[in-house]
């Protein structure tokens, strides 16, 4: 016998047996940096509800939504699925460029939902607190008592950078102004407060752009690639992205007045956080379905973010961490957050008990958009009339 063959075939077996067994090590457990998000298994729809809901739906939109030349997408869904969706109009229209279903719309503030879902993950993962104060990152930023949320809530006290930059002592308005821009000014221009902060709820774009800066700060990364990497990708959202102007002002869709106008872009077409963020109403779906799973936003960040902050005046409207509420007497409550940029406008609707799903983009303008949340009416006990005008 040739002992040495022997002992080579022998060693040869080993290592090819050491490999698979690493090999399969590998593929069962995942590198503990890496996070598997488990999305909710909701019960299937039967032929006939989606049926009956697809009708209805569909009625609505043609009676509320697709008339005056309506551009952009809409969607419905339960237990995340569709029961009803259509695309209409243009992304460019003198090309005759129709929307699709993968056509990214630009979601104006909607986008806010997104970045604060970025924010309340690094909270989630302890690389932030809600209580951090913008100055104890930024330490030149010049008030010492506004915190994350604050920023987050819209109780901050800051002015809006759009109202404060139309100052030519301030700001030119030949020069493009972007995120960093304004934490400088802020920080050197003694602008004031409009209101002690964490005093009373005042909608602010400043907020969102400063948190922007805030995940670049803490992920080290540029905030369209912490989006990306943190959340579009894990989430599958494959046709969402954060607009940069110098780099995509040509590619992306195009926005126009009622008239079919270009609207071009202006000085504050760079900044994000606030905006900037391009999707499809699928994509948003994906997003949504994400947020009933406890592997991608914990259940103790969900509770902080989806309660009201601002009780100073009986309403019903509220503002959470980074999304709208409408709460009622009752205890019914409604998560949804709209947008306006340019021409773009949009809504989304998210029905948290009934496990519901609406959203509306538009990038030719109109309030249509708006009226999805009606639709709320077709689920669940929500106030509103399907087919009268609020």
């Amino acid at each position: 016998m040739n002992f040495k063959l022997l002992f080579y075939s022998l060693s040869f077996c080993t290592l090819i047996a050491c490999q698979k067994e690493k090999k399969t090590t590998e593929k069962t457990h995942p590198k503990k940096d890496s996070q598997q998000i488990v999305l909710p298994n909701f019960n299937k729809l039967s032929i006939n509800y989606i049926k009956s809901k697809e009708i209805e739906s569909k009625n609505f939109y043609t009676k509320n939504i697709n008339i005056d030349d309506f551009s952009g997408s809409f969607l419905v869904a339960k237990n995340g699925q569709i029961v009803f969706e259509d695309y209409q109009g243009y992304t460019n229209y003198d090309r005759k460029e129709k929307i699709s279903s993968t056509t990214p719309l630009h979601l104006a503030s909607v986008s806010k939902v997104l970045t604060a879902t970025l924010v309340l993950k690094l909270i989630d993962e302890k690389k932030l607190n809600l209580g951090t104060t913008l100055q104890s990152l930024f330490p030149l930023f010049p008030h010492k008592k506004i915190s994350i949320e604050m920023l987050l809530n819209h109780r901050s006290g800051l002015p809006n950078y759009a109202y404060f930059c139309e100052n030519d002592s301030i700001w030119k308005k030949n020069k493009t102004l972007k995120n960093s821009d304004i934490l400088e000014l802020l920080s050197t221009k003694n602008i004031k407060l409009e209101s002690t902060p964490n005093t009373k709820f005042s909608y602010c774009n400043t907020n969102y752009a400063l948190l922007a800066l805030v995940i670049e700060k803490v992920t080290k990364l540029n905030y369209p690639e912490a989006m990306r990497k943190l959340i579009f990708d894990p989430l599958g959202m494959k046709n969402t992205f954060v607009f940069e102007l110098e780099k995509q002002r040509n590619s992306v869709s195009k926005s126009y007045k009622s008239t079919w106008e270009e609207i071009p872009y202006d000085h504050l077409d760079a900044i994000y956080g606030d905006k900037n963020i391009y999707s499809t109403a699928k994509d948003i779906l994906q997003f949504d379905l994400a947020t009933y799973s406890n592997t991608f936003l914990s259940k103790e960040i969900k509770d902080l973010a989806y309660k009201g902050y601002s009780y100073e005046r009986k309403g019903v409207k509220n503002y959470g961490l980074g999304i709208r509420l409408n709460e009622w007497e009752d205890g019914t409550s409604l998560l949804y957050h709209n947008g306006w940029w340019h021409g773009n406008t949009s809504a989304y609707i998210s029905l948290k008990k009934d496990t519901v799903t609406l959203i509306s983009l538009s990038n030719k303008y109109t309030k249509k958009p708006y009226q999805i949340k009606r639709l709320s009416a077709l689920f669940g006990n929500y106030p509103f009339e399907l087919y009268s005008e609020e």
